[in-house]
C-alpha cells in the first residue's frame, strides 16, 4: 500500500490564520508532508484544491471547513467537515443536521478538539466538544496540537517557554480524549485523526514577539498517515476522493513525526481466510494474528477494548494471537527531550 502523510485542521487568512493557501503549501513542501487540508472557520474556500509543485516533489492542497455556532459563547462543538463542495456553515448550531447534510453530500465529519481546556492566563475558554447526543460523525480529532498547548500554560511564563521552545510541547492525546474514544469504539466504528490546528499567529507580550507556531513546525509534528491502495495519480479530484475514502474507512494512523518519522508503521491482522489493516473488520474464527511493525524502537502497547493486553518495552514489532472478539489498537511511545512521549496511535482492527 502507498502511505501519504496528511496534515489537517489549519487556518488561513480567510478566517483566523496568518498565511495564504500558497504559504501553507510552501511550508508543507519544506516539511515533507504530502497532503494538506485547510479548514477555515465557517467558510469553505473554493478553487484551492490543486497540486503545488516544488523542485523535487509535489503536494496536494485541499479545502474543508471547521463549522461551529458563532452565536454561542463559548463557541463549543466545532466540527471538521471535509470532502464536501458546498457551504454548510449555516448548520453550525445544529450538529446532527450538519452531520447528515455532509453525509448526503458525500463528505466526512470529525469532532474537532475533543478535549480543549480553558487557559485562564491567556483568557482562552474551554471549547471542548459537548453535544454527545449526536452519533453519526465519521470520527474524532483525538490529538490536537493547539489544544494541548492550552493544557500546559497555567501561567504566562509557561506560555513564553512553549512559544520559544515548541519541541517540548507535545506529550500525547489528553487522557480524557482517549477514554472518550474507547467509549465510542465500544458502541461503533469511530476513526481517530490527528490535527495541528495551525494558525501561525503573531503574538505580542510586552516587548516579546513570536509566531505561535509557524506552519512548518506544525507540519513536522502531529500528522495523520493515510494508507492508499496505490500511489496518487496527480489528478487532484481523483486523489482527493481516494484520500477521503481511506479516512472514512479508518485506513490511517496518527504519527508525531518530530521526534522520529512514523512513516512505515503498519498494524495488520491475518485470519484463516482474510487479511485486515487498520479500520477493517475480521472474523475471530480460527484466531487472528495481529502484528504491529514500527520504523524504530519504542514502547509498544496493544489494547483490546481500551485495556492493555500486551506490551513490549523496547521493540520494533509486536505479535499477538487474538482469539477473542474486540476492538484492538496500538499505541507507541518513545523518549524525546527527556520525556516519554506519544509517537504513534493506530486506528483499530475490529475482530468480530
Amino acid at each position: 500500500m502507498h502511505e501519504a502523510v496528511l496534515n489537517l485542521h489549519m487556518h488561513t487568512r480567510y478566517s483566523d490564520g496568518s498565511g495564504s493557501h500558497l504559504d501553507l503549501a510552501r511550508a508543507g513542501l519544506r516539511s515533507g508532508v504530502d497532503v494538506l487540508i485547510a479548514t477555515d472557520h465557517n467558510v469553505l474556500v473554493n478553487g484551492v484544491d490543486q497540486y503545488v509543485r516544488g523542485s523535487k516533489r509535489r503536494l496536494l492542497v485541499l479545502a474543508g471547513e471547521e463549522v461551529h455556532d458563532r452565536s454561542r459563547s463559548p463557541q463549543k462543538n466545532h466540527m471538521l467537515v471535509v470532502g464536501v463542495d458546498q457551504e454548510l456553515a449555516d448548520l453550525g448550531a445544529h450538529p446532527a443536521s450538519l452531520i447528515d447534510a455532509a453525509a448526503r453530500a458525500g463528505g466526512l465529519t470529525f469532532v474537532a478538539h475533543l478535549h480543549d481546556p480553558a487557559a485562564p492566563a491567556f483568557r482562552e475558554p474551554d471549547i471542548s466538544w459537548e453535544d454527545w447526543s449526536v452519533t453519526r460523525f465519521t470520527g474524532i480529532e483525538l490529538w490536537n496540537g493547539f489544544s494541548e498547548l492550552k493544557s500546559l500554560i497555567p501561567t504566562k511564563l509557561h506560555g513564553i517557554f512553549y512559544a520559544y521552545f515548541p519541541a517540548f510541547l507535545a506529550h500525547g492525546p489528553a487522557p480524557e480524549a482517549l477514554q472518550k474514544w474507547d467509549w465510542l469504539l465500544s458502541e461503533r466504528k469511530c476513526v481517530a485523526i490527528g490535527g495541528s490546528d495551525a494558525h501561525a499567529l503573531a503574538v505580542s507580550l510586552g516587548f516579546l514577539r513570536r509566531v505561535v507556531y509557524p506552519y512548518e513546525y506544525h507540519f513536522r509534528a502531529i500528522n495523520t498517515h493515510v494508507l492508499l491502495p496505490e500511489p496518487p495519480k496527480g489528478d487532484p479530484g481523483l486523489d482527493a476522493r481516494r484520500i477521503y475514502a481511506a479516512l472514512s474507512a479508518g485506513h490511517c494512523f496518527i504519527g508525531y513525526d518530530l521526534p522520529a518519522q512514523s512513516r512505515g508503521f503498519r498494524f495488520t491482522g491475518q485470519g484463516a481466510q482474510a487479511h485486515a489493516i487498520m479500520g477493517d473488520e475480521i472474523s475471530a474464527a480460527g484466531a487472528v494474528t495481529l502484528q504491529a511493525v514500527l520504523p524504530g524502537f519504542a514502547e509498544i502497547s496493544l489494547l483490546r477494548d481500551g485495556q492493555v493486553i500486551q506490551k513490549a518495552a523496547h521493540a520494533q514489532a509486536l505479535t499477538y494471537l487474538a482469539s477473542q472478539p474486540g476492538v484492538y489498537r496500538v499505541e507507541a511511545r518513545r523518549r524525546y527531550l527527556g520525556r516519554r512521549r506519544a509517537w504513534i496511535f493506530s486506528n483499530p482492527i475490529y475482530v468480530r
